[in-house]
């Protein structure tokens, strides 16, 4: 698996910024959570010059492996 910046040619760092839902229930003073969504990939940015890079045109081993590594869908 293989994953190049095409602007800087990094190959090492890059930002995946997800987007998750909590529901939060409140009682006795204290906060819970009662539900949350698994994080979904919004974007995917090269930690190096934050070009973004297109993470449905990963491939298929890259792509699932970052998505179990982060616990998304």
């Amino acid at each position: 698996m293989t994953l190049t910046c095409p602007q800087c040619g990094n190959d090492r760092n890059f930002q995946v910024k997800t987007l998750q839902m909590h529901v939060v229930h409140l009682e006795d003073g204290r906060v819970e959570v009662s539900e949350e969504t698994r994080p979904a990939v919004l974007e995917v940015l090269c930690d190096e010059c934050e070009s973004a890079l297109k993470f449905e045109e990963f491939e298929d081993t890259l792509r699932k492996e970052v998505l179990l590594t982060i616990g998304a869908r």
